[in-house]
């Protein structure tokens, strides 16, 4: 009887501890991208800024525009901030150029002190009024525990993704000029919420091989 009653008061508290790791893993991130280091780098124009003029053609500009805090539960996907295309001048037959840049994109995770950054690069492209060839490859494509990609601080055990290329769209989009930075936010088990779990499971192991040994040492009086 005790030894049914210890498995069950272990069993209880496995579960327990799995379901505090649920609820831990549905709590919520806040971050940012609006801080400093978030910018265009390198082209001939428009250097450490967020906006990136035309190099050549009709006058154009690309501007990021951060998110200034944003809130998220996990895991989720999310957005890190806009690049908007804008050309006034831009028709079929009027094009402009953009060089190549780069652009850091810094995330500040508020909620677990840390700050990280994506680094996207572009050959630059044509646009027209309808057409952009702009895309923006990002790499890392992951921040967060475990990883050499954080500048400072501690994630703890959350990860943010990056989706890889963004397509800069064209002035007369669907959606004109306007293309948002995807992304993810996840969270990574901790080491020692997955070793009570396993410790717990171990322990309902043995006190049930003892429980049946007990069983056929009765059995066999």
């Amino acid at each position: 009887m005790l030894i049914t009653r210890l498995s069950q008061t272990i069993l209880i508290t496995g579960v327990a501890t799995l379901l505090m790791a649920a609820n831990a893993s549905a709590g919520t991130i806040t971050y940012t991208t609006n801080s400093p280091g978030t910018e265009f780098v390198a082209g001939n124009i428009g250097i450490n800024s967020l906006t990136l003029d035309s190099s050549s053609g009709q006058d154009a500009t690309l501007l990021f525009t951060p998110n200034a805090e944003s809130v998220t539960g996990f895991p989720s996907n999310i957005n890190y901030g806009d690049f908007f295309l804008s050309c006034a001048t831009c028709t079929l037959t009027q094009n402009t150029v953009f060089g190549a840049f780069t652009f850091d994109l810094v995330i500040v995770d508020a909620t677990d002190g840390a700050i990280g950054e994506f680094v996207g690069s572009s050959g630059g492209g044509t646009v027209s009024s309808n057409t952009s060839t702009i895309n923006v490859s990002w790499v890392p494509l992951q921040l967060g525990p475990g990883t050499l990609n954080a500048t400072s601080g501690s994630f703890g055990a959350t990860i943010f993704g990056n989706s890889g290329i963004t397509e800069i769209v064209a002035p007369n989009s669907g959606d004109p000029g306007n293309t948002t930075v995807q992304g993810q936010i996840d969270s990574a088990p901790e080491p020692a919420t997955l070793a009570m779990f396993g410790g717990g499971l171990l322990a309902i192991g043995v006190l049930g091989r003892k429980k049946l040994l007990l069983r056929q040492h009765l059995e066999t009086r």
